[in-house]
This record gives C-alpha cells, structure tokens and sequence, in this order.
C-alpha cells in the first residue's frame, strides 16, 4: 500500500529500525537479511532526505529529525492494527488473543492467579504472558508493546486511559515466634528493628522509602532486599526481621507460614493499584472484556465472608 509514494510496509521497518538502531537485530525481527534491510534503510533515506541513522563507532544513532519521526510513525502503527486490522468480531469463547501485561508478583499472587483460572473457563484459547515491572515499562505501553499495566498510581502515564483496580494499605508482619515484637510496634521500635525490603530495576527502587523519606526523614535499616513481594514472607521466618508488606499479601502467606500480622505504628497512605492501557486500545472489545473479568475478581476476592 502506498500514501504519497511511500510503501507503507516501510514504516513498520523503520519503527523495527529506530528502536533497535542496528541493521542485524533489525533484520532478525523483520526475517529479511541483512542485505535487504540495508537496502529498505536507503530507500527511507531517500523519501524522507535525510540520513535516519547515522555510524557512530560500532553503533548507529538517530538524526534529529529521526527522533521526531519515531513518535509519529509508532502511532500511525498502532492506529492501523487497532483501528483497521483488529478484528472486531467479539467473540471471548473463540478468541486466540495474547495479552501481555506488566504486573507485580504481589498481584499475581492475590489476583491473576485467580483471573487467569476465570478467563481459562470462559476463554480457553487466551493466552497471556506476565511481565515484571522496571525502568522500561512505562515505554513498553507508550510504544504498544504490553496489552495492559496494573501499577501504583504514581506510575500512571499522561495522555493515556487509566482506571481504579482497588486500593490497598500496608502492614507489618514477623515471624510467628520472633521474641522482640509484642502486640503492637512503636515507630522508635520499627525504625530499629532490621527489615527485609523489595527492590525493583537498576536503581533498586524500594516500595516504601521514598514515603517514610518524605514524612519522617529517616531510613528504616534495611537488611535484606529482596528482587520480588512473594519472597519477603519468606525471608522473615527464624529472624527477628520485620517486613511492611500489603495486607492481601500478608493474609495470604499467613494462611501458610508462621507469621504475625501488626498495624504500622504510622498511618500510611492507601495504594491506588491502577490498570493502564494504550489510549489506541481504548475501543479494543476483548481488552475491554479482560478488564471487566479483572473488575470482577477483585471485588469477588474482596466480599466478606459470612
């Protein structure tokens, strides 16, 4: 298909180019040899009149003007495959749809373990493909390349739709038999005690530090840290370590380890876990649909017993 002369497949190998910025990992995802690809590199040199990429010692960098380009081309993409080749048959039962997500352990522990059993009964032919959060996330779900995002509220990105999944606070929890910790904690006694805490990407960072920073300006005095939720539970049995974790969470893993579960000696904020998605996504029916069974669990999960 051609606009303005321009062959319109070349846009899909100019988005492949700009991210990867290297004419090998760019034909590998393609199928083309490096040759070919090559050669669909001049030929978008030619239309737009500028370099695009340009060698840089062993790398290839991005002009200016590719720079500008690489925002535009991705929409442009990502409104073909929602608005013209996705199909709009709505149909859960019969569907092969892939989702990607980005989502915590903690939430695949308390919540899609319990979502994946639902949509598996309703929509056998779905798949998904879980991935934990860090320093690219957010441009995973700019660019199209995750399905959905369930993440704090401080993570939401401008411009693109976001609803309320639940709100969650937090509680401290220790080892069943742990002899320094009564019914309750004192911030002197929780700031003293060493903690197990979980730190996510390269800049390690923590789940509640920056708030305890901001509010009290100290440091809790971290022992352990730990690269995921599930283990900090885990971590705490035999030690006279503490750990903050999500109430969920802690009543889940005190169902099966000897722990204790105590207030926060302060009040911390609610947590807002929020689910995103890409604003071209916005009309999809089956992400519409996957959002409406992931609605549906939590409050299932969240209904008082009687």
């Amino acid at each position: 298909m051609r606009f303005h002369h321009l062959d319109l497949n070349l846009l899909v190998a100019l988005d492949v180019l700009l991210e990867e910025q290297n004419i090998t990992r760019t034909a590998e995802r393609l199928h083309m040899t490096q040759s070919a690809t090559s050669g669909v590199l001049g030929r978008l040199r030619t239309f737009f009149e500028d370099e695009l990429l340009v060698q840089v010692g062993r790398r290839m960098q991005p002009t200016p003007y590719a720079l500008e380009l690489a925002g535009p081309v991705r929409e442009v993409l990502l409104t073909i495959r929602s608005s013209i080749t996705a199909r709009r048959v709505f149909d859960p039962a019969a569907s092969k749809r892939h989702f990607r997500l980005v989502t915590s352990d903690y939430l695949i522990s308390v919540l899609f373990a319990q979502v994946i059993q639902r949509i598996h009964r309703q929509a056998p032919g779905v798949t998904f493909e879980m991935l934990s959060p860090g320093d690219n996330s957010s441009e995973l779900l700019i660019r199209g390349e995750v399905d959905l995002m369930i993440v704090p509220e401080r993570y939401r990105i401008d411009d693109h739709p976001a609803q309320l999944l639940f709100e969650e606070d937090h509680v401290c929890v220790v080892w069943r038999d742990n002899p320094e910790v009564g019914d309750s904690l004192s911030l002197e006694q929780y700031l003293a005690m060493g903690h197990i805490s979980v730190g996510f990407g390269r800049n390690r960072h923590l789940s509640i530090e920056d708030w305890i920073m901001n509010q009290y300006g100290v440091k809790r005095r971290l022992e352990v840290i730990t690269n995921d939720f599930n283990t900090l539970a885990q971590l705490l049995v035999g030690t006279p370590r503490l750990a903050t974790m999500h109430r969920r969470l802690a009543q889940l893993y005190a169902r099966y380890l000897p722990l204790r579960i105590l207030p926060t000696p302060m009040k911390i904020p609610l947590m807002g876990e929020y689910m995103l998605w890409h604003r071209s996504m916005d009309g999809d029916p089956m992400l519409k649909w996957l959002r409406g069974r992931i609605r549906d669990c939590i409050q299932d999960i969240d209904l008082p017993v009687t």
